[in-house]
């Protein structure tokens, strides 16, 4: 409908109807959550989950809108004719640009549960955003460092102890965790000085992902790994409001989680070598996959 506005003029309109959005569900979220904190009841926390997720949710199907009301996008997507809304995943992506997030959004609603990823637990008492993360049930994660433990020894395996038991009301509710596994946008700067082995890819790092296996293995039974690739190259996220992405390639790859990736990689130096070796070995069929892509 607003594609035939100029370029500028459609990025500007896209960003107020994303901030409109935004304002018009949050403060439904904030009053939900609130509910949810003063009623420490079992059975009213999961009616609230369920109304608070109902309310995510709208809130990416009017993002999707507002892409569709915008942009004149081609998609070409593959992988997802088979997810469902009752499984556990774990989601590995590569990084490229802000854009990602929403095509993430588009590529999977309604086709797995709703996006969630790791937090601090120290970020909980971030003003407004804390408390969207809890009533959103985003897990919390708690990490003592090498200095710490040495210093306390005896509170080594707590913390993962009590991120394992921040989990547990996930072992009935399904959950999709997103893991940008590079930690970070790909530049070229970043890829120089990484001298990274991967043409279109910085080094993927497996700590994350590797606490996720720990903390929640057991739970998440498939692993999506998934390729992004826009042809003309990755844009700003001002451009892509602006209507300067014509196309956008997703492909999407399904694997069981393997036994063999369960393990503790903060003590156990062979599980630690087995998890790198296994994800750079995904991120050398991804960097062949792009390449593919762009021709």
């Amino acid at each position: 409908m607003l594609r035939f506005l100029p370029g500028p003029i459609r990025g500007t309109m896209s960003l107020i109807l994303y901030a409109l959005n935004t304002l018009f569900w949050t403060p439904q979220i904030f009053v939900i959550a609130f509910l949810k904190f003063i009623i420490p009841v079992q059975g009213w926390r999961k009616s609230c989950n369920v109304i608070l997720t109902g309310i995510a949710n709208n809130w990416i199907a009017f993002n999707i809108f507002n892409l569709w009301l915008t942009n004149n996008i081609r998609w070409d997507v593959s992988g997802i004719e088979d997810l469902r809304r009752d499984e556990w995943y774990m989601v590995l992506s590569n990084h490229q640009s802000w854009v990602d997030i929403l095509v993430l959004q588009k590529i999977f609603y309604h086709k797995i549960p709703f996006l969630k990823f790791f937090i601090k637990k120290e970020l909980i008492w971030v003003p407004l955003l804390g408390l969207a993360w809890w009533a959103l049930d985003f897990p919390f994660m708690k990490r003592y460092s090498a200095a710490f433990l040495k210093k306390y020894p005896h509170l080594k395996g707590k913390d993962m102890e009590t991120t394992r038991k921040a989990c547990e009301k996930f072992k009935t509710n399904p959950i999709s965790i997103m893991n940008f596994v590079e930690g970070t946008r790909f530049t070229s700067e970043k890829h120089r000085k990484q001298e990274s082995p991967y043409k279109n890819l910085l080094r993927p790092k497996a700590g994350g992902t590797a606490f996720v296996f720990q903390a929640m293995g057991e739970q998440i039974h498939q692993i999506l790994d998934v390729t992004i690739a826009y042809p003309g190259g990755a844009k700003s996220i001002w451009d892509f409001h602006c209507a300067k992405v014509n196309e956008v390639t997703v492909r999407v790859k399904s694997y069981p989680v393997d036994k063999d990736l369960l393990g503790d990689y903060f003590s156990d130096q062979e599980y630690r070598k087995r998890v790198q070796t296994w994800l750079n070995t995904l991120w050398e069929e991804k960097d062949k996959q792009i390449e593919e892509l762009h021709r």
